[in-house]
């Protein structure tokens, strides 16, 4: 590590890793330090005479300041998902409160914001990077309400704060659900032996509802009903007592401060920053694919009912929302010979992120060194330094925290730790992320074996990783992934195209047990045929997570707060399948937080990664093409949020967006 930093030095760079606390006093005492030395820079800022107001001491000042609280808000967040210590976990929620209730206030500094609106009437000219943050900071004061009379102003910094506060609470519940189900073997018949072999206690096997791959192995492979709706109906009300009277509250929250501040809704409120701009774009985006998919939506929907009225002995039998996954499943193996499980052998979990590493490594120009770390939270925690490959340039650092375990994060992220930046010393910054994810973990007796699915989680998380290390740009602001929200998932999800390639898969995915075999390819162009015969259904359902989230940003206010949940289930009905009136989805769709009028936005990024995946499958070298994966460093990594996105995306792809290999992809296009 000392020498990657020394090497860091002779290109005016810093690399660093985070100086986690460890103990609760620890915790506490970071926030306060955070919070009081946010507040000396502020108050610098706001001392300012209106003539000696520069660029450097007002917009640069307070990039700086966000960049030094962040510092410490980012690593409380990590803390919060990943530490194997309860009370750590705990204070560090307390922590985080109390951060985003200060970060609020940062908004409503009167002091602050005469001396940043005293620089913008000199009438500076500004060009690129530093035009762009005067515009987005006078942006950001008019969305806070700025502009308003200042009672009203008050009014609306109290309810963020509220809001704030009740956010964090329904994130923390939906880390803190856990829901054991015992099954007998018998119930669980379908399910692979390797599986069953994991979660074997007492004679009986227990399945952790709130545990992602444990529910989708069960919901996927286990052929009896009554087991599926038992384990669908327990991850369907995770959260229920706890999250839906939260969720009502923060709803009329959100409707109340956007009302307060001109907006219609709260889905205009959220999307005015974004490529789309509007809910109502947003909306009809996603209902026209809604309508474009319906035709294949309904041919799946038919094969399911064949499948489930064949195993029932029930010509007549009804296809629930618990039946699809497995129905879905026994088609990929029955039609196309496709057994996702056995394909498991095939990606050992070192071997993938190896494999991954050097495809990585090679199109973007980059080497990948392990480094042991000086502190880590859980035992099996990895961390690898990057460098370029042609210059030996320092560029960054990623954590690895890959298998599941009590009071983890649930899903697959990327945590970002520290920004890339340009210092005030002139040195650059460079990042250092997290990977946290939770893939099958190994046994005594067999490594961790991945499905391909996961396969394509892994391939896509780590693409998050590339977009921050790589970053140059000069603010914290929009260093990295700080892009629109609804173009950060298009370069991620575009590199989920390289585990469908057969050249690639030969790289590194082999059977641990026999390494020279090899997935034969009229498997691959199997699993090929096997996704787009089930696409329908599952975009069908990632379009009832957006619908239903618009849905709730654009209709919910507080005249009729009570029916978030019964709209959410009529939605979520209407869009795919018809969900049991007595389930709580939302309760436990933890994206209503953080991607909150947002949803949309995997879908609409979705578009962007097809059209962008089209620069490498018409290259001379395909995915391994190190001139379109140096592009793709160029002009979509590097300037991260510096420039607007529409900017990017057209340089990488040398013209304007199309829409048409999103929808061959979904194989409703030409």
């Amino acid at each position: 590590m000392k020498e990657f930093q020394a090497r860091a030095a002779k290109f005016n760079a810093v690399v660093a890793l985070p100086p986690f606390e460890t103990t609760t006093n620890g915790i506490a005492a970071a926030a306060k330090q955070a919070i009081a030395k946010g507040n000396a820079a502020l108050d610098c800022i706001g001392a300012l005479p209106p003539a000696s107001v520069t660029f450097a001491n007002t917009l640069r000042a307070l990039d700086d300041m966000s960049f030094h609280t962040g510092l410490i808000s980012s690593r409380l967040h990590l803390i919060k998902e990943t530490s194997t210590d309860a009370a750590l976990r705990e204070a560090a929620t307390d922590a985080i409160k109390e951060l985003e209730d200060w970060a609020v206030g940062l908004d409503y500094r009167e002091d602050v914001y005469r001396a940043v609106q005293a620089y913008a009437d000199t009438k500076p000219q500004l060009a690129g990077e530093d035009a762009k943050l005067l515009e987005d900071c006078l942006r950001d004061y008019r969305r806070s309400g700025f502009l308003l009379p200042k009672a009203e102003r008050d009014e609306v910094e109290r309810l963020r704060k509220d809001l704030a506060k009740l956010a964090t609470d329904y994130e923390v519940n939906i880390t803190k659900a856990q829901l054991p189900l015992r099954f007998s073997k018998a119930e669980l018949a379908g399910c692979p032996d390797s599986f069953l072999e994991q979660i074997a206690t007492n004679g009986e096997y227990e399945v952790k509802a709130n545990i992602t791959w444990h529910y989708i192995m069960v919901m996927d492979n286990a052929k009896a009903e009554a087991t599926r709706k038992k384990l669908f109906l327990a991850q369907n009300n995770l959260c229920r007592e706890q999250n839906i009277p939260l969720l009502e509250k923060i709803l009329v929250l959100r409707d109340t401060i956007a009302k307060k501040l001109g907006y219609a809704t709260w889905g205009d409120f959220q999307t005015e920053v974004k490529m789309v701009k509007n809910a109502a774009t947003a909306i009809k985006f996603l209902e026209d694919l809604k309508t474009g998919l319906q035709p294949k939506f309904d041919a799946e929907l038919a094969q399911y009912r064949k499948i489930k009225a064949r195993e029932t002995g029930d010509s007549n039998a009804t296809l629930n929302a618990w039946d699809w996954r497995y129905c879905a499943n026994q088609l990929k193996k029955e039609k196309y010979n496709v057994d996702a499980e056995q394909l498991r052998v095939y990606f050992p979990y070192q071997r993938v992120l190896d494999g991954m590493f050097t495809i990585y490594q090679h199109i973007f120009g980059l080497k990948f060194e392990a480094v042991e770390p000086p502190y880590k939270w859980v035992a099996d925690l990895q961390l690898y330094a990057v460098s370029d490959a042609k210059t030996g340039e320092p560029l960054g650092l990623f954590y690895l925290d890959m298998f599941p375990r009590e009071g983890k994060y649930h899903h697959f992220a990327q945590f970002g730790l520290i920004d890339g930046k340009r210092l005030p010393d002139g040195k650059y910054q460079r990042p250092t992320v997290s990977l946290v994810c939770n893939f099958p973990a190994p046994t005594p007796d067999k490594p961790s074996l991945l499905s391909h699915s996961d396969v394509e989680t892994l391939f896509h998380e780590f693409g998050h990783a590339m977009h921050s290390i790589l970053t140059r740009a000069q603010y914290a602001r929009y260093s990295g992934t700080s892009v629109p929200r609804d173009f950060v998932e298009a370069p991620s999800q575009m590199l989920e195209n390289w585990v469908w390639d057969k050249k690639v898969l030969d790289s590194f995915a082999a059977d641990y047990r026999d390494p020279s075999k090899k997935i034969p390819a009229e498997i691959l162009a199997k699993l090929h045929e096997a996704k787009l015969a089930t696409e329908g259904t599952r975009y069908r359902r990632q379009l009832s997570f957006g619908l239903t989230d618009l849905t709730l940003h654009t209709q919910i206010n507080a005249a009729n707060q009570s029916e978030a949940l019964p709209l959410s289930n009529k939605t979520l009905s209407e869009v795919f399948l018809p969900v049991p009136a007595d389930t709580a989805f939302v309760a436990y769709f933890g994206h209503l937080m953080g991607y909150d009028a947002g949803y949309y936005g995997y879908a609409w990024a979705d578009a962007i990664s097809d059209d962008m995946a089209t620069v490498f499958q018409t290259a001379p070298d395909g995915f391994y093409d190190q001139a379109a994966g140096m592009r793709l460093r160029k002009e979509i990594y590097e300037p991260g949020g510096s420039r607007d996105a529409n900017v990017s995306i057209e340089k990488f792809l040398g013209r304007p967006r199309a829409l048409e290999p999103f929808l061959k992809k979904l194989g409703i296009g030409k």
